[in-house]
């Protein structure tokens, strides 16, 4: 697949939404599972929020827009188009994102965690204590 839209790839991680910048901070330096992600990943004509390669996951965070009829149109159809590209979807939520973080990232362990483990310690994200 062509990558295509490297400035603009470069400019969104440049300017993370407060909900970006929280998920990569769990995601980053394969903090979760060893498993490297990359994010603002072009595929084609679309840009992934978070992509791991290793497992073809995309994750995209969604905010309340994409609850509209016109825009769950589009992301029914931006999946279809990956899925042809052997790339599985996992959205999740903005506000899951920001209040659960250790939810959101035992939905993504489910894709990229070989083998079922016991609860394992998750990295903390940045600015929270405990």
């Amino acid at each position: 697949m062509k990558r295509s839209n490297i400035s603009l790839c470069r400019r969104l991680r440049k300017n993370q939404t407060d909900t970006e910048r929280k998920l990569w901070s769990v995601l980053r330096d394969r903090q979760l599972c060893d498993v490297k992600f990359r994010r603002q990943f072009p595929v084609g004509k679309y840009i992934l929020d978070f992509y791991c390669p290793k497992y073809r996951l995309a994750i995209e965070i969604d905010g309340g827009q994409h609850y509209e009829d016109k825009h769950i149109e589009q992301d029914r159809l931006r999946t279809e188009e990956l899925c042809k590209h052997g790339i599985k979807m996992l959205r999740v939520n903005n506000l899951d994102v920001l209040n659960n973080i250790e939810g959101v990232c035992e939905e993504i362990m489910k894709f990229v965690c070989p083998s079922p483990q016991p609860s394992p310690h998750l990295p903390k994200a940045d600015g929270e204590r405990g």
